[in-house]
């Protein structure tokens, strides 16, 4: 037998999806995440792998694995001491950005401080144009000056963002030599490297944001490559991107950019699957994980893509499906800041000690606490038998923050829930503002350990009528790992009027993409299927300042690219100029490979109704309610009930509000609906 296994690691458990290619059979597991030993909990779950299901680590055939570690360096910024170094005179390119306030629904919102501060900014004296032409000759005794500036505040990393390097590199790979020859203890990282586009501030910060968190996910992927052979798993790891494809973890090692968003982006491609299994065109898909909260839209069944998304404060312009992240996860401390206004997370308490609850040294109230103290949690296991909520010591931790806030400890614990919904809710009505979209006319795709259990709470105060919680919504992001398609981005700036004169230029722009991509996909990940190429171009009229990402033949002329262009621009700003001159600034390139994908079997249906286990109070709304508790491999398709009520399963527990009804499907997905 051959078996497929996925794995997502979060902040505090690790999720594991098996499928078996001749069956069909579909498993799930997770184990608590050992951030402190890397590679730790992949063992512990293959050995519990082979002792549940009698799988041997010989017999997995493919091993996809998405990983929030990059997300989460990031968030909670526990990356490594870094430095910059940028052209002279350019030094303040992280201070300035875009002059934008982040947030435009507080006046008081303030940028946030650079991952990078001023103080860590070294100048590199020398200058290439925008033509890639040399103006000033690259002093590379200030580069030695530089390395000295960075030893004597402690550096660790070194990020080079030199001007206009998307056209000549040339300067940034000499300081990177200089670098590696005088202090090869040191991390570097070139700009053109990470991601070669046009705009000073946009290619540096995602060369920053990388180049932040790259050692630790390298490190991690190090651990994880080593735990597989030890293990005795043969399958070459393959690490699932941000643009919803994968690639092996060989390479993630030194591309960090490219799977930020890992394991964010195959919960995507999860909640798209089950979005089409459930007949659902349109829709949010909510993953919440111990660490944060992941938002996206799913239209027609497909993930929306995009650049500049925002990893915790800072935007990364590399294309990737568009999630957005908060630090808002089952796992998000609740503290009272010096005002005494009650916040919850960015900070979250992992897997070590994790919440108060799972009794393992937590004393600060949780969103997880919280849950357990208003009822909803508590009664069943959670997380396969990991973990035990301990109710007591939920309520001791609610206790540190109940008094400041002059509330009951139970009035506390909702307290908390509607501060984290309420953040989530802000996350989304910016998301739905920037789609010019209605999440009233949208369903709602919950899916990771904490997803289902706030789903509710977050409908109602978006007026989303329609609920989805997938067969195995814990470990969904781990499925998604395994059937994501292997994918890449390449992307070559040109900065070209479209004519006559310049098509050749751009047909030869897209055969040098072709030719990397390809050679990548057979030669790089060993995948000699069917390849699928996808060619664009970011285009627009003569004097605009920023572009359209714009479909196109390869092979097609003038004309064609401008109608391709001007059809884009009229479906998106009701308007086309087709007299106006159309200037072509990046030449991109998709290759997507596509390998087999699973088929899951139907549900049996349904003999009679659906009858709980037990029932319990919980506390919503401000008062005490009866709620039944049902659990998840007892329902079958048809069955039906009504809120409130505890949905309980190995990977999540769903929490059902009252004027919420509950079908299960015929794919076994929990259909929740909200009454009038």
């Amino acid at each position: 037998m051959s078996w497929r296994v996925g794995v997502d690691i979060g902040g505090t458990f690790t999720d594991f999806c098996l499928f078996d290619d001749e069956s069909g059979a579909l498993h799930s597991l997770k184990v608590l995440s050992t951030p402190d030993r890397p590679g730790e909990e992949v063992l512990t779950g293959i050995r519990e792998i082979e002792r549940r299901y009698g799988v041997a680590p010989g017999a997995i055939s493919y091993f996809t694995h998405g990983t929030t570690v990059g997300v989460n360096t990031v968030i909670q910024r526990k990356g490594i001491d870094l430095c910059l170094f940028a052209t002279e005179h350019f030094e303040d390119v992280l201070e300035v950005a875009r002059l934008k306030m982040p947030d435009p629904y507080d006046l008081f919102s303030r940028r946030p401080v650079p991952l990078v501060t001023r103080e860590k900014v070294f100048s590199i004296p020398g200058r290439m144009l925008f033509d890639g032409s040399e103006d000033t000759a690259l002093d590379e005794d200030g580069v030695h000056r530089a390395i000295a500036g960075v030893r004597a505040v402690g550096g660790e990393g070194i990020v080079v963002a030199l001007l206009h390097a998307y056209r000549n590199p040339v300067h940034e790979r000499r300081v990177v030599e200089i670098v590696r020859a005088e202090a090869p203890d040191l991390f570097v990282v070139a700009s053109s490297e990470v991601w070669p586009i046009i705009r000073e501030y946009e290619r540096t910060v995602t060369a920053v944001v990388a180049g932040y968190a790259q050692p630790r996910v390298s490190h991690y992927l190090g651990s994880l490559q080593t735990a597989l052979v030890e293990a005795g798993v043969g399958a070459e790891p393959m690490i699932t991107k941000s643009n919803g494809g994968v690639m092996t973890a060989e390479a993630g090692k030194t591309r960090c950019a490219q799977m930020l968003l890992s394991g964010t982006a195959s919960g995507v491609i999860g909640a798209c699957w089950v979005a089409r299994m459930a007949a659902v065109a349109n829709a949010l898909s909510l993953d919440v994980g111990g660490t944060s909260a992941d938002l996206a839209v799913v239209r027609a069944g497909e993930p929306q893509y995009g650049v500049g998304e925002m990893i915790g404060e800072f935007p990364i312009h590399i294309p990737t499906i568009s999630v957005t992240s908060i630090g808002e996860g089952g796992g998000s401390i609740a503290w009272v800041d010096a005002h005494g206004v009650l916040k919850v997370g960015p900070e979250s308490a992992g897997s070590n000690p994790g919440p108060a609850c799972y009794g393992l040294g937590g004393t600060r109230p949780t969103i997880t606490d919280a849950f357990v103290v208003t009822g909803f949690l508590g009664e069943m296991g959670l997380g396969y038998g990991e973990v035990s909520m301990d109710g007591d010591l939920a309520a001791a931790a609610m206790e540190t923050i109940a008094g400041p806030l002059s509330l009951s400890i139970k009035d506390t614990a909702e307290a908390i829930i509607k501060v984290a919904v309420s953040g989530m809710y802000l996350e989304v009505s910016k998301m739905v503002s920037r789609y010019g979209i209605d999440p009233r006319d949208m369903s709602l795709v919950a899916f990771g350990g904490a997803g289902p259990m706030l789903a509710c709470h977050v409908a109602r105060e978006l007026s989303i009528r329609r609920i989805v919680v997938p067969l195995t919504p814990g470990v969904l992001s781990a499925f998604g790992g395994l059937i994501t398609d292997i994918k890449n981005d390449f992307i070559r700036t040109v900065y070209l009027d479209l004519d006559a004169s310049t098509l050749e230029t751009i047909h030869q722009g897209f055969a040098e993409l072709r030719r990397d991509a390809l050679a990548w996909l057979r030669e790089e990940q060993g995948f000699h299927g069917e390849a699928t190429l996808l060619y664009s171009a970011d285009m627009r009229y003569r004097g605009q300042s920023f572009e359209i990402d714009t479909l196109l033949d390869a092979d097609s002329g003038v004309a064609a690219m401008e109608a391709a262009f001007h059809r884009e621009h009229e479906r998106l700003y009701e308007h086309a100029d087709r007299a106006a001159p159309v200037q072509v600034i990046n030449l991109r390139l998709v290759v997507v490979g596509e390998p087999p994908k699973p088929a899951i079997s139907r549900l049996a249906e349904a003999a009679g109704e659906a009858r709980p286990v037990n029932t319990v109070e919980v506390h919503t709304g401000g008062r005490p309610h009866s709620a039944g508790i049902y659990r998840r491999g007892d329902l079958k398709a048809g069955h039906r009930f009504a809120g409130p009520a505890i949905v309980s399963q190995d990977d999540c527990t769903t929490c059902v509000l009252d004027g919420f009804s509950v079908t299960v499907d015929n794919h076994g997905n929990l259909i929740l609906e909200a009454g009038d």
